[in-house]
Order: structure tokens, then C-alpha cells, then sequence
């Protein structure tokens, strides 16, 4: 992999918290290590730290640990020295870079060569980080539908995800970019605003939004041609999906060019049980831009975000049941486990806990990924 994506050259620019005189271990291999141990299946602080103790001699250094020039050793920080540094470390900076390296290797990669880039925004709290009387942390992230993690911002204690959208977003270059997001980000405001940045969005409706609903709900579907549909089965049930779009001049959305109307028809296979849902969507792509295919399959992908990055986070690192709660540390592991989930769906792995245990049986292969040699 070329120097220019390697991670080490993005983590240069995190501001060092510690004090000059406790700077034993360089900042910048303190964090790759943290990250390499992470793509080899850490979940945790312990586990980062033993991994790092017990990197061959070749590794460390690799990393950036120096060598004694009296005893030709490599000494590794203690697993509290890894606490301390990641407990302070600006959570902003590690998101920035993070997402700078990630966006690097994806071009790289050849994976962003699309006309259009479909980004899913979707938020998460961090379950065991909550303190007695006191909130979990809550993320909001940023993911492109092919599973890389565009951006991630701490949501403030009493606030929601509303005011961070913009935040989140306004460093990403968004040009020619689709967002999608759940209805709470629907908002005038975020409307007008993405397509000031020339990004485009499909927007549900629901019930924050009555009036523009009520205008979705009474247009004459019935007389609106099918656009697209399909049918999946599965995990023991059918699916069947219908979408119909329709050009309209007076959308109260800023923007707006379609409204679209998606009817889910599901059937569980055991019971027999159907259930028929109707979602409602604005969404500023003007007609003929892309195919109906295209918006329904954007749509029923936004939920990649929970499926393959919060799932994930959940079940292989087992975020939720960490019970870290001090300072920056349950912002700084969730980025460096979007780090290695990201990096192992542009290497093509759909089992994550699969291309953990692969890369943990060879020290070079989260170098590698990493882009560290």
C-alpha cells in the first residue's frame, strides 16, 4: 500500500494531551497499536495492551516503538499508559483523521469511482458507558452504503442528534453525494443546507412532519405508475416491496423535486402473518437522475449503518457490554473499532469477527491493512 494512505501519517496531526515530560512512547505509535490490536480481534483495553506486549520484536518497531540503544530492547507501553492517552485524546482529531485515512483507502481502492455516493446517517449509544444518574454516550456516524465510515461526532449530554448532523457532515465533500437518515434529521434546515453543499437527500416522513405527511398521504398513488419493485426471502419470512415516485412542483420541503412512496408487503413463513407498511419520502433528485432500482435500493440500504457497523460494533467487539465511562476512551474504541470494520469491508470481508481472527494469525496482516510497513 502506498506511504500516502499509510494510518501513521494521518494520526501525525493529533494534538498530544500529555505533558512533555511523561511523552515516553510517541503518541503516533500508541495509536496504531492500538488500532492494529483492534483489527486483530481486541475488544478491549486488556486485550489491546497484551496484543501490543506480545507484537514480535519486528512489529513494535514497525510501529514506532524505539529500540534502547543500551539494552536493544523495544519496551511497550502498560496497559495504563494506553488508558491514559486514549482517556484525553481529542475525540474530534481521532474521528478527523480516522475518516481522512479511510476516505484515502477507498480511493485507493478504486471503490469511489460511482457518479454517485449514497452516505447513511444513523446514531448510537454506547450502553455500558453510562454512569449512575448519568447519560451513555451517544454517536452519531456517517457511513457510505458500501460500508466505510465516512465521520463520527459525540453528541452533547443534554442535547440529541439534530444539531450535530450538519457537524458531522460539513468536512465530507458532498458533491454528487445522496444522504439518507431517519426522520429525525428531516428538517428544513438540513434540507436547505445539503443542497447548498450540491448533495442530494431521500428524506422519510413521518409524524414530525403532519402537514408535509397529510400533502404525501393524499396524493393520488392509485393513479401513479409502479416504479420499481422487488422480493426478497429470507430469515424466514417474504418480503415484497413497491416504490412509486412522482414529480410535484408544491413539496413543503425545501428542494424537494419527488415524493415517493415505498408499500412493504412482510409475511412470516412460520405464522403465516403479513404486515403492510407504507413509508412517504421527499427526496431532491430531480426526475430521471437515476432509476427507480437505484432509489429503492438506497433506501432499504440505508440501514447497512445498524446492520454492519452498530450490529457489528455490538456483537463481535462487544461494545455494549464495555464498561468504560471516562473521558474520551468510549468515543476514542468506537472509532478505532469503525477503523477496522471499515478497513476489512473495502478488503471485501462480510464476517467480521472472520477477518479478525484471519488478521490476529499473522502480525503483518493488521500492518498491512493499516498501510504501516
Amino acid at each position: 500500500m502506498p506511504d500516502a494512505v499509510c494510518l501513521a501519517r494521518f494520526l501525525a496531526g493529533l494534538p498530544d494531551p500529555r505533558d512533555r515530560r511523561g511523552r515516553r512512547f510517541p503518541l503516533v505509535a500508541m495509536v496504531a497499536a492500538a488500532a492494529a490490536g483492534v483489527l486483530a480481534g481486541a475488544r478491549s483495553l486488556t486485550a489491546i495492551a497484551e496484543w501490543i506486549n506480545d507484537a514480535p520484536r519486528w512489529v513494535s518497531m514497525a510501529l514506532g516503538f524505539a529500540v534502547d540503544p543500551f539494552t536493544k530492547t523495544v519496551t511497550v507501553p502498560r496497559p495504563t499508559t494506553v488508558m491514559r492517552l486514549l482517556t484525553r485524546l481529542d475525540g474530534d482529531a481521532l474521528d478527523t483523521a480516522v475518516s481522512a485515512f479511510l476516505q484515502a483507502t477507498s480511493t485507493d481502492r478504486g471503490t469511489t469511482k460511482a457518479r454517485w455516493r449514497a452516505v447513511a446517517v444513523d446514531g448510537k449509544q454506547l450502553r455500558g458507558s453510562r454512569a449512575a444518574g448519568g447519560k451513555a454516550v451517544w454517536l452519531l456516524a456517517a457511513m457510505d452504503h458500501a460500508g466505510t465510515v465516512l465521520g463520527q461526532r459525540q453528541i452533547e449530554a443534554k442535547s440529541n442528534e439534530t444539531p450535530a448532523f450538519v457537524p458531522l457532515l460539513q468536512d465530507l465533500g458532498l458533491e454528487n453525494t445522496v444522504i439518507t437518515a431517519d426522520a429525525a434529521h428531516t428538517r428544513h434546515a438540513n434540507g436547505r443546507w445539503l443542497r447548498e453543499q450540491g448533495a442530494h437527500y431521500i428524506a422519510v416522513v413521518k409524524g414530525n412532519h403532519p402537514g408535509l405527511l397529510k400533502q404525501l398521504r393524499t396524493l393520488p398513488w392509485a393513479d401513479i405508475a409502479l416504479d420499481h419493485k422487488d422480493r426478497t426471502r429470507g430469515r424466514g419470512r417474504l418480503e415484497v416491496r413497491h416504490l412509486k415516485t412522482v414529480t410535484f412542483r408544491h413539496l413543503s420541503y425545501p428542494g424537494a423535486r419527488q415524493a415517493l412512496r415505498v408499500v412493504r408487503w412482510r409475511k412470516d413463513l412460520t405464522s403465516g402473518k403479513t404486515t403492510i407498511k407504507r413509508l412517504y419520502f421527499v427526496t431532491s433528485l430531480p426526475p430521471g437522475a437515476v432509476s427507480g432500482a437505484q432509489i429503492a435500493d438506497w433506501i432499504r440500504s440505508h440501514w447497512k449503518i445498524e446492520n454492519q457497523l452498530h450490529h457489528v460494533r455490538d456483537t463481535t467487539f462487544a461494545e455494549d457490554a464495555a464498561r468504560i465511562r471516562v473521558g474520551s476512551l468510549p468515543r476514542a474504541m468506537a472509532s478505532l473499532r469503525n477503523l477496522a470494520i471499515s478497513v476489512f469491508r473495502q478488503d471485501d470481508h462480510t464476517n467480521i469477527a472472520a477477518a479478525c481472527r484471519y488478521t490476529a494469525r499473522d502480525p503483518q496482516r493488521p500492518l498491512t491493512a493499516l498501510g504501516i510497513t
